[in-house]
Formats: structure tokens, sequence, C-alpha cells
């Protein structure tokens, strides 16, 4: 039985039955026949409505299935990264102060460059943003905010405040100008016929991390427009009669494989920080490697929760040493070394003279303490310039063994006298040796 609107109910095999052949002799009046066609139309019409909202149901239940938030595993922790100190030291004096300029990480497949920037991301706190804002504009802060934000800040209304993860924006090796940068909004000038600004990568990357996987065999031109954002903390668009200026201020963070490509020199100096990372090998670090990644393979919920403690306690010091950071002192003495450091390196340009101070000045806040030493100078001061260096084909030393070199030769010139005529001592001795133990009539080479 089906219940129709007049209150009335059908059955719906007497509906067949209302057909003038089915009734013989005694064929139904036309006014009759009328009302049962209307009743059969309205209950063909009901049956088509629930096929269709059966359809409805269905297809809703697939899109609310595929609509619902995908687990994501978490990340192997920043504190179960065995060795590579240098790396986690350079990363997380770039947390304290994003100012250094990021960090260039080149070495090897395999020796956890990549993994080392995801598990960075969460040490990171949450941040203060506008909801819905595609700038993750600051509710207070006008040099981090949008375009839409400021506009509506400077009129007096009240920005609305959320919290939200600091954003990790990884930059992939195919993508274009357009979308690192941003463009021309087509759909609204296509439907609205209006000049909009579609942002890109750089807005979506600001406040947080942009990360650049194997950086050496992106377009040249591409990174020069990414590091040059980086540096300024400003991104200008002037194209398809789209002029705008928004905030980019993120830590650029690079990996590569040297094997596949070098930098050029103008490229690499505008990296903050420059690390060479190597293939472990102390057995007892690459064994503890081993078995905590297999056990995150295993269970990574139960993994990250078991090192959840070391995380938090790893988070809480990064917070600390970001607000003791304008209370950290350099005194002038250890300026003037850092200065004549790079002076006798024959650094181009001042970059590296002003990172080696932030990041020493983040070491030291790092440590808890308030006052920079020449020892902290020295942990820091060879990450800071061996990419700086020009490279010499012919030079078997790498940059940081000249950096160390000149960092004993200003800082302690007795030690490094002596050293450098126990060399030349040695040096005497193994050309004699090799001179007077030659054959009587054998070639002694040129004079």
């Amino acid at each position: 039985m089906i219940t129709m609107s007049s209150s009335q109910t059908v059955n719906s095999r007497a509906l067949q039955h209302c057909r003038p052949q089915h009734f013989g002799r005694r064929p139904l009046h036309a006014a009759q026949f009328e009302s049962c066609q209307r009743w059969a139309c309205v209950l063909q019409t009901q049956r088509r409505q629930q096929r269709s909202n059966l359809h409805c149901h269905a297809v809703a239940a697939v899109v609310a299935e595929r609509a619902k938030p995908v687990e994501k595993i978490p990340t192997l922790p920043f504190v179960k990264i065995a060795g590579q100190e240098d790396m986690k030291l350079a990363i997380l004096l770039n947390v304290i102060d994003p100012k250094i300029g990021g960090v260039l990480i080149m070495g090897e497949r395999g020796t956890g460059k990549s993994v080392a920037v995801r598990a960075m991301v969460d040490l990171l706190p949450e941040i203060e943003v506008v909801p819905g804002d595609p700038f993750n504009s600051s509710p207070t802060d006008t040099n981090l905010m949008g375009p839409g934000a400021l506009q509506t800040y400077r009129t007096g209304e009240k920005l609305p405040t959320g919290r939200a993860k600091t954003p990790l924006v990884e930059l992939p090796l195919g993508a274009t100008e357009d979308r690192i940068c941003g463009t021309i909004d087509i759909e609204k000038a296509l439907q609205e016929g209006i000049k909009a600004y579609e942002p890109g990568l750089l807005a979506k990357a600001n406040r947080g991390i942009l990360y650049v996987d194997e950086v050496n065999l992106l377009d040249d031109g591409l990174v020069d427009v990414v590091l040059d954002s980086a540096a300024s903390g400003l991104n200008t668009v002037e194209r398809e009669g789209v002029s705008i200026i928004h905030p980019a201020k993120f830590i650029m963070l690079g990996s590569g494989n040297p094997m596949e490509g070098e930098l050029r020199p103008q490229l690499l100096d505008r990296f903050g920080m420059s690390v060479n990372v190597t293939t472990l090998l102390d057995v007892d670090v690459r064994t503890q490697m081993v078995l905590d990644k297999m056990a995150y393979e295993e269970d990574p919920d139960n993994f990250c929760y078991e090192s959840s403690k070391e995380q938090g306690e790893l988070r809480q010091r990064l917070v600390e040493a970001t607000k003791k950071l304008k209370q950290v002192h350099m005194p002038a003495d250890v300026r003037l070394k850092i200065s004549e450091i790079c002076s006798l390196l024959d650094v181009d340009g001042i970059r590296g003279d002003i990172v080696t101070n932030r990041a020493a000045k983040a070491l030291v806040a790092f440590e808890g303490r308030e006052e920079v030493s020449l020892g902290d100078v020295e942990k820091v001061i060879g990450l800071c310039l061996n990419h700086r260096l020009r490279k010499d084909p012919l030079d078997a030393m790498d940059g940081g063994s000249k950096v160390k070199l000149a960092f004993q030769r200003i800082t302690r010139p007795r030690e490094a006298a002596e050293d450098d005529k126990a060399k030349q001592e040695a040096a005497s001795k193994t050309a004699a040796g090799s001179k007077g133990g030659k054959k009587a009539g054998s070639w002694g080479g040129l004079p």
C-alpha cells in the first residue's frame, strides 16, 4: 500500500485493472478512468523518485567515504636520527633563527637528508593564523599579513584567529614559475570577468618551510626566484595585468646528490649554511639506525609514542631558545675574529660574516647560555663558510678543512705556526729520503 498526498490509499495491483478492457461488459466511466490514470502516473513518479533517492544516497555514501581524511603515517622522530650531527645542528639553528637563511644538504643517496627535513616539522610549534587565508596571515603582525587580511586589518576590523601547524611545502622539480610565484586566477577571469591573483607555492610556504629535493637539478632561474624571495621575505608578482606583493618568509631547505651536478656559486651563496653528509661508518651508530628504522616500519604509531617524551623535551628547548635569542650577547673581539677569518679566506661579500654571527648566537641560545665565545664560533663557522670559498679543481683540500685551518691561524697563531713548521720539516725529510734512495745513474729530475 502506498500513501498518497490526498490521504487516500491505493493498491498497486488494483491499478493494473483500471483499463476498460479488463472490465468486460461494465466499462468505467470517463471520469473514473481518468482518475485511475492519474493514480497510475503518481505511482510511477513515486517509484522513479525512490530509485533516484537510492542512487543519490549511494553516490553520497561514496563521496563521504572518499572525503574522509586519510590517516597520515607519522614521520620518523627527529631524535631517532642517528649520526649526522652537523646536519641536525644546522636544521635546529635555523628553527631558532630563521634569518640564518636556510640549509643546503648535499650527500649521497640514503644518508637521511629528506628524512631529517620531514622530521623537523614535528618540532615546530603551532602558529596563529587567519582561518581560510591562503597566505597563512598572522592576525596581529602586519608584516606577516597577506593583501586581503592587511586591507581588512587597516579598516579597523578585528581578524579571526585560529591555530595551525607550521606548513611544510615541497617544491617538485617539474614546477613552473607561475605555480611557484602565483598567477592570474583563470576561473574568476572567465566566470566573473575580473582580474584576480591565484597564490602559488611561495604564498603557501609563508611562515613555514619550503623544501626543494634535488635542488641541483632544478632550473637555475626557478632557484634564483625562490632564493630571492627567501632573502627578502617578499614575493613580487607582475604578470597579466596583476600586480601584487605578499609576504614570503620561510625557512629554505635544499638537498641534493653532488654526483648529479653542482649548484652555481651565486646560488650557493644564497643558502645560509651548508652541510656535506656521508654514509654512516661507525658500526654501533649504523646498527642502531637500522634497528630504529625497522621498528618504525613495523609499528610507526607505537615507535613515535615511545619517542614522544624526547621529542617534547627537544621541542621545549627550541621554544625557550627562540625566546632567549634576543638576550644573547656577542663580544666585540669575537665579531672581529669572525671578520678576520672571512677576510683571510677571501670570502666574497659579507653574507658569510652575518650568517656566522647569527648561527653562533643561535647555538648559545640553544645551549641555554647568554654570551658567545670563540668555541661557539668554531662549531658553526665551517657550516657557514665552506660553500662560499672559491673552488680550485687542483686543490685536494675541501672547504671545511680550509676554514678550520684559517680559524686556527687567527685564534691560535702560535699553534698554527708550530704545525706549519712541523709539516715543512716532514715534507723536507720525505723529499730528501726519496732523492737519496735512488740508484746511481738514475734520472733525478730537473734541478
